[in-house]
């Protein structure tokens, strides 16, 4: 087998604070293949999004990068000065940010934004080969008249249509991993399906790996074929998506599972996960679900659990006591 495009090995990520650093991320191990979709998955504050801004070299102050590894392509991004980091963003690494209104520039048109990408990594092109490539950029994310939207502004398009530029800039020079973080979340079911349509079928179309951030199950479901849920800063299960979302071992997996309705069971009922994510400058002792688990038990709070493959899936991993 083939390497494996992405390794991340115990990646720490803190935040200084008057109270002490904040473990946004402690300790977590993720490994990504080619041509596959990785879902990370959890509440708001479990270290998802900073996941990828750690992949990206996009953790300032007063963050940091306390430990651990990514290698990237078999060569580890961390400490890599800005300038080679530079080369790699836009090129072999892209990334695709929640509020597409945030990463858009107001000031220039579509077209210009996206042709920055060309000049920066493929000086070499020529203007009108540059043209020619953003518009049939434009007509591959399915904006329609991509010819005369290439002129347009930000102010002047839809939300749905500013993400689609957003995943166009992306994909502009076909890299080799993309972070999706939170893609659909400001758009209407509709468009929202569409976009993750058109992930997918560009993902399969070139072979390009995709790790997408999101709090939906569903769309995980739908796009994913791997899945990481993560709490508090940690991996606390993985495998591949069907399995994990069917079965789940955790019951912070299985709590989520729960907490989301289900249009096709009217009978279902929804159960919230009682409490809320926990100071991360103040976790708890053992298991940070602990506090909010209905099944913890005094072993949960006496040591972190490890991520564990279980024995009849092996890859399928869970880090709870009570998983067996």
């Amino acid at each position: 087998m083939s390497a494996p495009l992405l390794r991340i090995q115990d990646l720490r990520v803190e935040y200084a604070s008057p109270r002490g650093p904040v473990q946004a991320v402690a300790g977590v191990s993720l490994t990504l293949n080619r041509n596959r979709i990785l879902g990370l998955v959890g509440e708001s504050g479990c270290g998802k999004s900073t996941v990828g801004q750690a992949l990206m070299g996009l953790i300032q102050s007063p963050g940091r990068i306390a430990g651990g590894d990514i290698r990237f392509e078999d060569k580890s991004l961390i400490g890599l000065p800005e300038r080679e980091m530079r080369k790699l963003r836009g090129d072999r690494l892209s990334m695709i940010f929640q509020d597409p209104t945030a990463t858009l520039n107001p000031v220039l048109t579509i077209g210009d934004q996206i042709a920055e990408l060309f000049r920066w990594h493929r000086p070499q092109m020529r203007r009108r080969e540059v043209q020619a490539r953003v518009t049939a950029l434009l007509e591959r994310v399915g904006i329609i008249d991509a010819d005369r939207r290439r002129r347009a502004y930000p102010h002047e398009l839809s939300g749905g249509m500013r993400q689609r530029v957003v995943i166009a800039c992306a994909l502009a020079l076909e890299p080799a991993l993309i972070v999706a973080d939170e893609p659909t979340t400001a758009l209407d079911v509709t468009v929202q399906a569409q976009i993750l349509d058109l992930l997918r079928g560009l993902q399969s179309e070139h072979g390009t790996a995709v790790i997408l951030v999101s709090h939906d199950l569903g769309v995980i479901a739908e796009t994913c074929d791997d899945v990481a849920v993560m709490y508090a800063g940690r991996v606390v299960e993985s495998g591949p998506a069907d399995e994990v979302l069917a079965r789940p071992r955790h019951p912070y997996t299985a709590g989520l599972i729960a907490s989301r309705p289900s249009f096709g069971a009217p009978d279902h009922v929804v159960r919230p996960i009682p409490g809320t994510v926990p100071d991360l400058a103040r976790p708890p002792a053992g298991c940070a679900f602990h506090p909010r688990c209905q099944k913890a038990v005094a072993a949960c709070r006496d040591a972190i659990p490890t991520l564990s493959p279980i024995r009849e899936e092996p890859r399928h991993a869970v880090a709870c006591p009570l998983a067996a």
